[in-house]
């Protein structure tokens, strides 16, 4: 078994870039301009935002589930952002150097297994967790502020 880490599509967030930062904090988004070249992580190119570059913070329903563990987090997005598509069995950089909190959930939106584990054992962890038929997906977190960084699913 082998896993494939998606990441989000630009679409819905290219119009939010237009609005002046009245209208963001109306919708409680913020313009943000990443200070560093980590710290920032996209959630469509699935890569930190380089030092400079131009992001919107926002609250992003990751888990629309009607279950008890229906959940929604921050998320970065970049401006310029492309969709990516790592390869089977690849997990981008952005996740492998930080602590993960990785949450796997079944068809019904119940979470049926949960741990936190280094950024290097994230192949391992979703290899072992997807082979699992029980498992529809994993939801990969940032364990230290917790936002949402990306779902693995079966390839």
């Amino acid at each position: 078994m082998t896993f494939r880490i998606l990441a989000l599509d630009p679409a819905p967030f290219v119009p939010l870039f237009a609005l002046s930062d009245a209208e963001l904090a109306a919708r409680d988004i913020v313009r943000a301009t990443a200070t560093s070249d980590t710290g920032f992580p996209c959630r469509v190119s699935l890569a930190d935002a380089a030092t400079g570059e131009e992001l919107l913070l926002l609250n992003y329903e990751h888990l629309p589930v009607a279950s008890p563990y229906r959940s929604r987090h921050a998320i970065y997005v970049g401006r310029h952002a492309v969709r990516a598509e790592p390869a089977p069995g690849s997990v981008p950089p952005y996740i492998e150097r930080r602590l993960i909190s990785a949450r796997a959930f079944d068809a019904a939106g119940m979470m049926t297994r949960a741990d936190v584990v280094e950024g290097a054992a994230v192949a391992e962890t979703l290899d072992a967790w997807l082979n699992d038929a029980s498992t529809a997906h994993v939801d990969l977190h940032s364990a230290r502020p917790g936002c949402f960084l990306a779902r693995a699913v079966a390839a």
